[in-house]
């Protein structure tokens, strides 16, 4: 599990192309050197297995459905990605819940300045779309944001001061691709939610014409 709090930025310093997939690598100055092997790592709001680490240096596989589903296919030398270690127990939970799976890629359809701050317009695939609510929370790239405003399968948020400074979302222009994860505890209600329903309807078809609901004949008069 992740907070979306972008500890860092790396550089992506490697691409190895493997059957099946692709090595990546990237340096940086958090302190990956004292991650085990196997340890999880969010890069971009993708949670991948660290498998070579050393100072200032990681490395992680990209695997097929990985290459497809986000946007580290797309990923060239020298791009800068977010980063962030695993949660752990008792840590301050700063930003939201964060599963580090990324439900789609969305697309930068609009960017406006406000007073020191960047708002972004963001539009959302379907899979992301149910989760979207106006004061909820959304991860873009791995950082944990606020909704501004939701119209269709378009919404907002605000980059502060502080967000432009320690994330790369402030050079995102019109077009660029993004990692979406819908809130996690909005997916579960929506899942429930949806589930249910699914069921009423099932229900409701089952039923035999000319008969209540509760399966019971009516009565005819006459």
């Amino acid at each position: 599990m992740f907070t979306g709090i972008v500890e860092a930025t790396g550089t992506v310093s490697a691409l190895e192309r493997r059957e099946g997939g692709v090595r990546l690598a990237v340096t940086t100055d958090l302190d990956v050197g004292a991650l085990p092997l196997g340890a999880s790592l969010a890069v971009d709001g993708v949670c991948l297995t660290v498998v070579e680490r050393a100072a200032g240096r990681f490395a992680a596989d990209l695997g097929p459905e990985t290459l497809a589903r986000t946007t580290l296919g797309a990923l060239r030398l020298g791009a800068r990605v977010h980063l962030e270690r695993p949660l752990r127990l008792g840590d301050a939970l700063g930003g939201h819940l964060v599963s580090g799976h990324v439900d789609g890629v969305g697309a930068v359809v609009g960017r406006r300045a406000a007073g020191t701050s960047l708002e972004l317009e963001i539009a959302a695939p379907e899979s992301v779309v149910a989760t979207l609510v106006p004061k909820g929370s959304i991860t873009v790239a791995g950082a944990s944001l606020t909704i501004n405003e939701v119209a269709g399968d378009r919404f907002s948020v605000t980059l502060i001061p502080h967000t432009l400074a320690v994330t790369t979302l402030g050079t995102l222009t019109v077009g660029a691709a993004v990692n979406l994860e819908g809130d996690l505890i909005a997916k579960h209600v929506e899942r429930l939610v949806t589930a249910r329903l699914d069921r009423v309807q099932e229900m409701a078809r089952a039923e035999t014409p000319g008969r209540e609901p509760s399966g019971r004949k009516r009565s005819h008069v006459g």
